[in-house]
């Protein structure tokens, strides 16, 4: 039997086991949970498991925790834009993001969109994420035009310039 949280009463979304055993159909119906069970870290954990996307409707400390945001990120790279402003600026979990889905780059600091090893990641697997790059990084590897397209995919190889760290 599936558990429909959206048209659940204010005591089954609250209810913890409820929320867990309607999640495991649907990992976006955390959104109708309550607001303690939105930041519940074992539900949280199983809602971005089963959709990544449900990091979006997680509380303000799960999408600040490390965990959650890379378990998300595993399921769906965009959920980057969801993860808060630190976990943007995290090296590793940017890098996990962009080699998944290269336009993950859009939502990373401003430093990491700098960052030429995060950016070449984030080319290599889309082309197109190119634009998301700072304005330095982004002319320096229009200047370098892609050598080869994997058609259907938007992924580029992307030579750097010799001497160019």
């Amino acid at each position: 039997m599936t558990l429909n949280l959206a048209n659940a009463t204010a005591a089954q979304r609250d209810d913890r086991e409820f929320v867990l055993s309607a999640i495991k159909s649907s990992g976006i119906a955390i959104q109708f949970a309550s607001p303690a069970r939105r930041a519940d870290f074992e539900i949280g954990m199983a809602a971005v498991k089963k959709n990544g996307r449900a990091l979006q409707f997680v509380s303000e400390s799960l999408r600040a925790d490390r965990r959650v945001v890379l378990a998300a990120i595993s399921k769906w790279a965009i959920a980057l834009e969801f993860a808060a402003p630190h976990l943007r600026d995290d090296r590793e979990v940017v890098l996990k993001a962009v080699k998944k889905w290269g336009i993950a780059l859009k939502h990373a600091s401003s430093r990491l969109q700098a960052d030429r090893e995060v950016v070449m990641a984030a080319v290599n697997r889309n082309s197109a994420a190119l634009k998301y790059a700072s304005k330095k990084l982004s002319a320096e590897f229009e200047e370098n035009t892609p050598v080869g397209r994997q058609l259907g995919t938007g992924a580029a190889t992307v030579k750097e310039k010799k001497g160019k760290a």
